[in-house]
């Protein structure tokens, strides 16, 4: 039987499962202008999986899958995993990273809104508070990065629109991901969620990839590419979803759902840490808005948590 977490490591899973989220889509531009979207998304499912395969057996202390449990892990990997990542991918390829980060604050109140609509969890006033907080930041953030150059209407950035389009998707599914997998916690371990749900993944993309494979020339993908693509593989199929659901087992996803104000402020990290961009006072206020919001849901009341 997995072993149930404390309050405050499920804290800490949570967070440093969107945080990990974050990076890998801060990073995922220079993986989309190398690889085209459909390929990079069934590397990623097959690089797991192979990581994976001890993860798939049944544990003998759990019981035999019934028609819905099945039918919501399909539904988490067609949602969290292959949806997601399409959108995700296909999304910041089209807008800017200012848009995608305003709507991205969206994420904390769609997670509460799934959970008390499909979970009928009771969202407490510091939770809703915390939300607050959390989108503040981000929206504060996501504000203070330069706005994007203009272009023509026949240029790039005309289809911004289905990027910022793509990008809310990608917030539907995520929200949808963290309410089903709550779900999925009450009957089936962390591990074996994982790799089932990837495995899904996997074949769900299968049809398009190798399409895409049988055109591409592998030989052109320098080694720092190929590392990345690891990176991305391990951190979106493995990491994010494994520290997602152990702190599941024992948070509301309500509550929850404020941990991912982590994705976007760990997206605009990377950009200063690694890609060299400059940190304004106003990138500082946001961070310490949605570390509030953290904080703030986190913290200890007398009144039940929801």
């Amino acid at each position: 039987m997995s072993l149930v977490p404390s309050k405050p490591l499920a804290y800490a899973c949570l967070a440093l499962s969107m945080t990990l989220v974050g990076s890998y889509v801060a990073l995922s531009k220079p993986l989309v202008a190398a690889i085209p979207v459909f390929l990079l998304a069934w590397m990623r499912f097959g690089i797991a999986a192979v990581a994976m395969l001890h993860w798939l057996p049944k544990p003998a202390n759990e019981a035999p899958l019934n028609r819905r449990t099945r039918g919501l892990l399909f539904l988490e990997s067609f949602l969290g995993n292959f949806l997601f990542s399409l959108c995700m991918l296909f999304g910041v390829s089209l807008t800017s990273a200012v848009s995608a980060g305003v709507i991205m604050a969206a994420i904390p109140a769609t997670v509460a809104l799934f959970s008390r609509i499909f979970l009928g969890e009771r969202i407490a006033g510091r939770t809703w508070a915390a939300i607050g907080f959390a989108a503040l930041g981000i929206a504060l953030l996501a504000s203070a990065k330069p706005a994007a150059a203009p272009a023509s209407a026949d240029g790039p950035h005309s289809l911004a629109w289905l990027g910022n389009l793509l990008v809310f998707g990608s917030v539907l599914c995520e929200s949808a991901y963290a309410v089903i997998g709550k779900a999925l916690t009450g009957v089936l371990g962390p591990k074996r969620i994982t790799a089932l749900i990837n495995l899904w993944g996997f074949v769900l993309v299968t049809p398009f990839g190798a399409w895409t494979a049988w055109h591409f020339d592998f030989g052109a993908l320098h080694a720092s590419a190929w590392l990345l693509l690891v990176f991305y593989a391990l951190a979106a199929s493995i990491w994010t979803v494994w520290l997602w659901m152990t702190g599941l087992k024992v948070v509301p996803a309500g509550q929850a759902g404020v941990f991912t104000a982590m994705l976007p402020v760990s997206a605009a990290l990377v950009g200063v840490l690694v890609l060299g961009e400059q940190l304004a006072g106003l990138q500082m206020v946001a961070f310490g808005c949605a570390l509030a919001g953290v904080l703030l849901a986190t913290s200890r009341s007398r009144a039940t948590t929801g």
